[in-house]
Formats: C-alpha cells, sequence, structure tokens
C-alpha cells in the first residue's frame, strides 16, 4: 500500500527568537521547501497543518517560520518533531524513479525466482543508492541500485527483481 504522506525533514532546533526552526531536509532539492504553502507538523503521532510563512537556508539545514509560531518558546515545542507532506502535493518523478517510502519493504527476488528478503533501508554512497536486503534470518545482502543489477522494480506486485553479480553476497 503506498504512503499517504512522506517525511520531508526533521526540526533539530529552534533558530533565533521569532519563532524560526531549523530543519535537517530529507530531500536533496532544499528549493523544494520554497514551493510549499503548508505541511503536517507530527507531534504526538498527531498531524498538525502548518502554514509555511518564510523560508531561508543556512549551510544544509532549512530555516522555516510557521504561521502562528511566533516566538522561540513556541518552536520549540516542535524540536525534534517530523514534518510530513501529501502524497499528492509531492514533485512527480520522472520515469523509472521510484519513491523510498514505496520501494522499502517490497520482496526482493534473483533472476530465478528465489527470495532474497525485504528492502529493509536504502542509503546513498556517493556514486549511487545501496539498497540493503535483509532475509528472514536476519542476513543483510548490500545491492547497487545500478541496471546491471537491479532489473526489475514493480511496485503494484511488490517486488524487485535483481541480478546477482559475482562478489555481491
Amino acid at each position: 500500500m503506498k504512503q499517504e504522506y512522506f517525511e520531508i525533514g526533521q526540526i533539530v532546533n529552534t533558530f533565533g527568537i521569532k519563532g524560526f526552526v531549523k530543519v535537517n531536509p530529507f530531500t536533496d532539492d532544499l528549493d523544494r521547501f520554497e514551493e510549499l504553502k503548508s505541511v503536517f507538523i507530527v507531534k504526538n503521532k498527531e498531524l498538525i497543518n502548518f502554514e509555511i510563512e518564510e523560508v531561508k537556508y543556512q549551510k544544509h539545514v532549512v530555516l522555516i517560520k510557521f504561521k502562528g509560531i511566533n516566538d522561540i518558546n513556541m518552536a520549540e515545542k516542535y524540536k525534534g518533531c517530523y514534518i510530513k507532506i501529501n502524497r499528492k502535493d509531492a514533485r512527480k518523478l520522472p520515469k523509472d524513479t521510484y519513491f523510498i517510502a514505496d520501494l522499502i519493504g517490497l520482496n526482493v527476488y534473483d533472476e530465478d525466482g528465489n527470495l532474497l528478503g525485504k528492502l529493509e533501508d536504502i542509503y546513498n554512497n556517493k556514486s549511487h543508492d545501496i539498497y540493503v536486503v535483509k532475509n528472514d534470518l536476519g542476513k543483510q545482502i548490500l545491492l547497487p541500485s545500478t541496471k546491471e543489477v537491479i532489473k526489475q522494480i514493480n511496485i503494484d506486485e511488490n517486488k524487485i527483481v535483481v541480478k546477482l553479480i559475482d562478489g555481491l553476497i
């Protein structure tokens, strides 16, 4: 089942005294925050909708001023909270690219149809993404996200087909 909301960052601190928060972004494209009119902050497992008043940048963090959060004390209450957007507000992806949230949990098979495990995580090692596949026994397989290895992704069928190359396992 596709996720309805995507995490796009985490509030890691306050900034200044006027209610700005410092956000660690979970996206490569920081300009993305300027396109958003509102977001949801997850507080006590509840989604609270906030309008974005202003966005600034400081190195690798995003500074956001939310409407209604006007001082440091109010901003402090949201420290550690995650920021989410509705799937419909997400950018459209190019062909053959996927949201990580849609890939996590998919079953991973080799070309012979043998189940290798579930996709547990994806991280980037500068040159490409690495897919972390874990089987029922807890054994991990790390697979580079290259066309040579990742042969098919089918979200509707909940599966990824990979070609195992010598040295990967």
